[in-house]
Parts: structure tokens; C-alpha cells; sequence
């Protein structure tokens, strides 16, 4: 996967847990576990505005990318 949820790493920075964002977003934590275990297909910009808000950071401090391992670019569908 070229993108990478680093949810864990932000939740970790302003000592919160799992559970608490859940509480503050109004997602549910088996949803926002999904998301932090990088198995997610998709997220909406609704609940990522969410996330942003409640942790008090950026989209890109969230979602990364990084090149997959064969360097090429798996697809160019948008």
C-alpha cells in the first residue's frame, strides 16, 4: 500500500487513546482501528476533518506516502 495511516504515531504525540478520539469524533472504535492498522480501503474527508480537529494536527501528519517497494506507482486511476 503506498499510503500509510500513521494514526498510532499522532494518537501517541498528544498522549490520547483509541478510544477517547473515538468518544471525541463520533466514530466508532472499530472503525477508527481499522484506520490506525493501515487496513482501511478508504476514509471519508468528513471523518478526517474529525480526526484533524480533535488531535489538532493535519491531514499530512496523518496520511503519508511512500513509494512501494518496486518504485513504481501501482495505478494512475484517480
Amino acid at each position: 500500500m503506498a499510503i500509510v495511516v500513521n494514526l498510532d504515531l499522532m494518537l501517541v504525540k498528544r498522549k490520547m487513546t483509541l478510544t477517547q478520539l473515538s468518544e471525541r469524533v463520533g466514530v466508532t472504535l472499530a472503525n477508527l482501528s481499522i484506520l490506525k492498522q493501515n487496513k482501511a480501503r478508504a476514509v471519508r474527508f468528513s471523518t478526517l476533518d474529525a480526526i484533524c480537529a480533535a488531535l489538532g494536527c493535519q491531514p499530512g501528519d496523518i496520511l503519508e506516502h511512500q513509494a512501494s517497494a518496486s518504485g513504481e506507482s501501482e495505478s494512475s486511476e484517480v
